[in-house]
């Protein structure tokens, strides 16, 4: 999120329907209704309502990297040779329209930027590299983590 968003506040109701969605999206209204005490009906404007407002900012299928030959997930910390905005803003639009870049954070800390890359072998992975870190000028140093298993994955957020 790059601009400050004012979200309504949610209840108890909302905050419920978000944990049971946010595990599985596709659950059908009426069982959610049933978990939370409202009417179909209900659970439908309320989860209309947090889409709308940006509570709730895509529905997704989250997807095994094994079964569609991705095997390779990377870390990679991101130096960049300067903070000034226009450097960040460029990084930001470059790592954003990257397809490889699962991932993407702006960083307090030592590093400019985290990132989480998937690649389907190591000449791929080798290739973004390259592309989106040796060749940029704005980039000082950059360093490759490889994962070797993908021991918790995921988007599930805990909802007080």
């Amino acid at each position: 999120m790059t601009k400050k968003t004012i979200f309504k506040s949610l209840d108890e109701f909302d905050r419920a329907i978000l944990r049971l969605i946010q595990r599985d999206n596709k659950m059908p209204q009426r069982h959610i209704a049933e978990r939370v005490n409202l009417s179909a009906a209900a659970v439908q404007r309320r989860i209309a309502a947090m889409e709308k407002t940006g509570v709730i900012t895509a529905n997704a299928a989250i997807v095994n990297t094994h079964a569609v030959h991705m095997s390779i997930t990377a870390i990679v910390e991101i130096d960049l040779k300067d903070e000034r905005l226009e450097t960040v803003d460029n990084a930001k639009a470059l790592f954003r329209k990257a397809p490889e870049v699962q991932q993407c954070y702006y960083v307090a800390g030592g590093m400019s930027f985290i990132l989480v890359v998937v690649a389907p072998d190591m000449p791929a992975y080798e290739e973004t590299t390259r592309r989106l870190f040796a060749q940029n000028s704005a980039v000082a140093r950059y360093r490759s983590l490889i994962a070797l298993d993908r021991v918790k994955t995921g988007t599930e957020i805990v909802i007080p």
